[in-house]
Protein backbone atom coordinates (compact mmCIF):
# COMPACT_ATOMS: atom_id res chain seq x y z
CA UNK A 1 0.00 0.00 0.00
CA UNK A 2 0.97 3.07 -1.05
CA UNK A 3 0.60 6.07 1.44
CA UNK A 4 0.32 9.87 0.91
CA UNK A 5 2.75 11.84 3.43
CA UNK A 6 1.53 15.18 4.21
CA UNK A 7 2.90 17.90 6.52
CA UNK A 8 1.35 21.22 7.40
CA UNK A 9 3.66 23.76 9.18
CA UNK A 10 3.50 27.69 10.48
CA UNK A 11 7.21 28.49 10.12
CA UNK A 12 7.02 31.86 11.69
CA UNK A 13 8.45 33.53 8.39
CA UNK A 14 11.94 31.79 9.22
CA UNK A 15 13.09 34.05 11.92
CA UNK A 16 12.83 33.18 15.50
CA UNK A 17 13.31 36.00 18.77
CA UNK A 18 12.45 39.85 18.68
CA UNK A 19 14.64 42.86 18.05
CA UNK A 20 18.53 42.45 17.88
CA UNK A 21 18.78 39.39 19.30
CA UNK A 22 16.12 37.74 17.03
CA UNK A 23 18.08 34.61 14.93
CA UNK A 24 17.73 33.26 11.09
CA UNK A 25 16.65 29.56 11.05
CA UNK A 26 15.49 29.65 7.82
CA UNK A 27 18.42 27.36 6.65
CA UNK A 28 17.72 24.80 9.91
CA UNK A 29 14.16 24.94 8.63
CA UNK A 30 15.09 23.78 4.89
CA UNK A 31 16.90 20.67 6.91
CA UNK A 32 13.36 19.61 8.84
CA UNK A 33 11.53 19.62 5.67
CA UNK A 34 13.80 17.57 3.85
CA UNK A 35 13.70 15.13 7.17
CA UNK A 36 9.90 14.99 6.86
CA UNK A 37 9.96 13.05 3.85
CA UNK A 38 6.41 14.03 3.15
CA UNK A 39 4.70 13.88 -0.15
CA UNK A 40 3.36 17.18 0.26
CA UNK A 41 4.29 19.74 2.58
CA UNK A 42 1.86 22.84 3.23
CA UNK A 43 3.28 25.79 4.89
CA UNK A 44 2.09 29.04 6.39
CA UNK A 45 3.56 32.73 7.49
CA UNK A 46 6.13 31.89 4.45
CA UNK A 47 7.76 34.96 3.27
CA UNK A 48 8.99 35.68 -0.84
CA UNK A 49 11.20 38.74 0.39
CA UNK A 50 11.63 41.13 3.01
CA UNK A 51 13.91 43.97 2.37
CA UNK A 52 14.86 44.65 6.14
CA UNK A 53 15.48 40.93 7.09
CA UNK A 54 17.56 40.31 3.79
CA UNK A 55 19.62 43.47 5.55
CA UNK A 56 19.95 42.49 8.96
CA UNK A 57 20.87 39.18 7.83
CA UNK A 58 24.57 38.05 5.63
CA UNK A 59 22.77 34.30 5.40
CA UNK A 60 18.93 35.51 4.11
CA UNK A 61 18.49 33.41 1.12
CA UNK A 62 18.82 34.95 -2.22
CA UNK A 63 15.79 32.65 -3.12
CA UNK A 64 12.06 33.19 -1.80
CA UNK A 65 11.66 30.88 1.18
CA UNK A 66 9.12 28.27 -0.18
CA UNK A 67 11.69 27.60 -3.31
CA UNK A 68 14.64 27.69 -0.61
CA UNK A 69 12.87 25.09 1.22
CA UNK A 70 11.66 23.00 -1.03
CA UNK A 71 13.84 19.55 -1.48
CA UNK A 72 14.95 18.40 -4.77
CA UNK A 73 13.10 17.47 -7.17
CA UNK A 74 9.60 19.04 -5.66
CA UNK A 75 7.61 21.65 -7.29
CA UNK A 76 7.08 24.63 -5.21
CA UNK A 77 3.90 27.42 -4.95
CA UNK A 78 3.49 30.34 -3.17
CA UNK A 79 0.66 32.90 -3.31
CA UNK A 80 1.04 36.36 -1.04
CA UNK A 81 -1.78 36.57 1.87
CA UNK A 82 -0.09 39.79 3.56
CA UNK A 83 1.71 42.45 2.34
CA UNK A 84 3.62 44.68 4.24
CA UNK A 85 6.38 47.93 5.19
CA UNK A 86 8.77 45.76 4.03
CA UNK A 87 7.70 42.76 2.29
CA UNK A 88 5.25 40.10 1.67
CA UNK A 89 4.47 36.61 3.05
CA UNK A 90 1.69 33.98 2.64
CA UNK A 91 1.16 30.36 2.24
CA UNK A 92 3.06 27.95 0.51
CA UNK A 93 2.77 24.25 -1.35
CA UNK A 94 6.36 21.75 -1.98
CA UNK A 95 4.84 18.36 -3.59
CA UNK A 96 6.85 15.38 -4.68
CA UNK A 97 4.12 14.60 -6.89
CA UNK A 98 3.31 17.38 -10.04
CA UNK A 99 1.24 19.77 -9.77
CA UNK A 100 -1.46 20.32 -11.93
CA UNK A 101 -3.24 23.70 -11.10
CA UNK A 102 -2.71 26.19 -8.74
CA UNK A 103 -5.08 29.28 -7.60
CA UNK A 104 -5.26 31.89 -4.70
CA UNK A 105 -8.03 33.57 -2.66
CA UNK A 106 -8.22 35.98 -0.47
CA UNK A 107 -10.00 35.50 2.63
CA UNK A 108 -9.23 38.55 4.83
CA UNK A 109 -11.98 39.28 6.66
CA UNK A 110 -10.76 42.66 8.54
CA UNK A 111 -8.33 45.28 7.10
CA UNK A 112 -5.83 44.58 10.48
CA UNK A 113 -5.48 40.84 8.83
CA UNK A 114 -4.49 39.65 5.84
CA UNK A 115 -5.52 36.17 5.04
CA UNK A 116 -5.45 33.64 1.73
CA UNK A 117 -5.94 30.06 0.95
CA UNK A 118 -4.20 28.32 -1.90
CA UNK A 119 -5.60 25.60 -3.98
CA UNK A 120 -3.25 23.10 -5.37
CA UNK A 121 -4.11 19.95 -7.67
CA UNK A 122 -2.03 17.18 -6.92
CA UNK A 123 -1.14 14.43 -9.29
CA UNK A 124 -1.10 11.30 -7.02
CA UNK A 125 -1.06 7.81 -8.19
CA UNK A 126 -2.79 9.16 -11.56
CA UNK A 127 -5.23 10.77 -9.32
CA UNK A 128 -6.09 14.45 -8.95
CA UNK A 129 -5.83 15.29 -4.76
CA UNK A 130 -7.10 18.23 -4.18
CA UNK A 131 -5.08 20.43 -1.60
CA UNK A 132 -6.30 23.91 0.66
CA UNK A 133 -3.62 25.62 2.48
CA UNK A 134 -4.86 27.48 5.12
CA UNK A 135 -4.27 30.23 7.72
CA UNK A 136 -7.11 31.48 9.34
CA UNK A 137 -6.80 34.54 11.56
CA UNK A 138 -6.57 35.44 15.51
CA UNK A 139 -10.32 36.53 16.19
CA UNK A 140 -13.15 33.92 16.61
CA UNK A 141 -16.33 35.53 15.02
CA UNK A 142 -13.68 35.75 11.81
CA UNK A 143 -12.43 32.64 11.82
CA UNK A 144 -16.04 31.09 11.60
CA UNK A 145 -16.56 33.36 8.72
CA UNK A 146 -13.66 32.32 6.73
CA UNK A 147 -14.81 28.36 6.89
CA UNK A 148 -17.85 30.17 5.30
CA UNK A 149 -16.16 30.97 2.65
CA UNK A 150 -13.82 28.03 2.47
CA UNK A 151 -17.47 26.56 2.30
CA UNK A 152 -18.84 28.50 -1.09
CA UNK A 153 -14.89 27.90 -2.15
CA UNK A 154 -14.84 23.86 -2.33
CA UNK A 155 -18.52 23.96 -3.88
CA UNK A 156 -17.49 26.38 -6.47
CA UNK A 157 -14.36 24.94 -7.36
CA UNK A 158 -14.07 21.39 -6.02
CA UNK A 159 -15.73 18.27 -7.48
CA UNK A 160 -18.02 16.63 -4.64
CA UNK A 161 -16.71 13.38 -5.14
CA UNK A 162 -12.79 14.26 -5.36
CA UNK A 163 -10.37 13.64 -2.61
CA UNK A 164 -9.24 16.79 -0.47
CA UNK A 165 -6.89 17.78 2.06
CA UNK A 166 -7.37 20.77 4.14
CA UNK A 167 -4.50 21.82 6.14
CA UNK A 168 -2.77 24.61 7.99
CA UNK A 169 -2.87 26.83 10.84
CA UNK A 170 -6.57 27.01 12.17
CA UNK A 171 -5.72 29.37 15.21
CA UNK A 172 -8.92 27.37 16.97
CA UNK A 173 -8.14 26.76 21.03
CA UNK A 174 -12.17 25.45 21.35
CA UNK A 175 -14.09 22.74 18.63
CA UNK A 176 -15.62 25.47 16.77
CA UNK A 177 -13.91 25.43 13.24
CA UNK A 178 -13.65 21.37 13.74
CA UNK A 179 -17.63 21.44 14.02
CA UNK A 180 -17.85 23.27 11.18
CA UNK A 181 -15.62 21.11 8.96
CA UNK A 182 -16.83 18.04 10.05
CA UNK A 183 -20.23 19.30 9.18
CA UNK A 184 -18.42 19.49 5.30
CA UNK A 185 -17.60 15.90 5.63
CA UNK A 186 -14.31 16.96 6.40
CA UNK A 187 -12.77 15.16 9.17
CA UNK A 188 -9.38 14.80 11.22
CA UNK A 189 -6.96 12.17 13.11
CA UNK A 190 -8.41 11.94 17.32
CA UNK A 191 -8.98 15.78 16.90
CA UNK A 192 -6.74 17.99 19.87
CA UNK A 193 -4.61 15.18 21.00
CA UNK A 194 -1.34 16.49 18.75
CA UNK A 195 -0.44 19.51 20.29
CA UNK A 196 1.57 21.79 18.59
CA UNK A 197 1.55 25.40 19.99
CA UNK A 198 3.46 27.12 21.37
CA UNK A 199 6.47 24.91 20.47
CA UNK A 200 8.29 24.88 23.62
CA UNK A 201 5.23 23.61 25.80
CA UNK A 202 2.77 22.73 23.49
CA UNK A 203 -0.85 23.64 25.30
CA UNK A 204 -3.47 23.10 22.05
CA UNK A 205 -3.85 21.77 18.78
CA UNK A 206 -3.82 24.79 16.25
CA UNK A 207 -2.69 23.17 13.46
CA UNK A 208 -4.89 20.48 11.60
CA UNK A 209 -5.08 18.65 8.34
CA UNK A 210 -8.39 17.48 7.38
CA UNK A 211 -10.01 15.12 4.99
CA UNK A 212 -12.30 14.00 2.40
CA UNK A 213 -11.75 10.64 0.55
CA UNK A 214 -8.68 9.63 1.92
CA UNK A 215 -8.12 7.36 5.14
CA UNK A 216 -5.86 8.66 8.02
CA UNK A 217 -3.26 6.19 8.88
CA UNK A 218 -1.32 7.59 11.28
CA UNK A 219 -0.25 10.99 12.63
CA UNK A 220 2.70 12.61 14.61
CA UNK A 221 4.27 15.73 15.80
CA UNK A 222 8.21 15.59 15.91
CA UNK A 223 9.17 17.28 19.57
CA UNK A 224 12.30 18.40 21.00
CA UNK A 225 14.39 21.45 21.86
CA UNK A 226 15.57 20.96 17.39
CA UNK A 227 12.35 21.67 16.35
CA UNK A 228 11.17 24.18 18.46
CA UNK A 229 13.74 26.56 18.27
CA UNK A 230 13.09 26.95 14.53
CA UNK A 231 9.45 28.67 15.25
CA UNK A 232 6.46 29.21 17.36
CA UNK A 233 4.44 25.85 16.16
CA UNK A 234 5.69 22.33 15.77
CA UNK A 235 5.00 20.40 11.94
CA UNK A 236 2.25 17.78 11.97
CA UNK A 237 2.44 15.37 9.97
CA UNK A 238 -0.16 12.73 8.73
CA UNK A 239 -0.33 9.77 6.43
CA UNK A 240 -3.23 8.65 4.19
CA UNK A 241 -4.50 6.45 1.58
CA UNK A 242 -7.27 7.00 -0.88
CA UNK A 243 -10.28 6.02 -0.71
CA UNK A 244 -12.77 4.69 -3.27
CA UNK A 245 -16.16 5.48 -0.70
CA UNK A 246 -16.79 7.82 2.13
CA UNK A 247 -15.27 7.76 5.47
CA UNK A 248 -16.01 4.96 7.30
CA UNK A 249 -17.31 5.58 11.38
CA UNK A 250 -14.97 5.18 13.93
CA UNK A 251 -13.92 6.36 17.16
CA UNK A 252 -10.90 8.19 16.21
CA UNK A 253 -11.75 10.65 13.65
CA UNK A 254 -13.57 13.70 14.33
Amino acid sequence: MTLLRVATYNIHKGVQGLGPRRRLEIHNLGLAVEQMDADIVCLQEVRSLNRREAQHFPLWPVQPQAQYLAPPGYEAVYRTNAYTRHGEHGNALLSRWPIAMHQHEDISDHRFEQRGLLHCEVLFQQRTVHVVVVHLGLIGASRMRQVAQLQRFIAREIPADAPLLIAGDFNDWGQRVRLLMQSMQLHCWQPSQHLTFPARLPLVQLDYVYARGLQPVAVQVPKGRAWWRMSDHLPLIAEFKLLDSSWPANGLMG
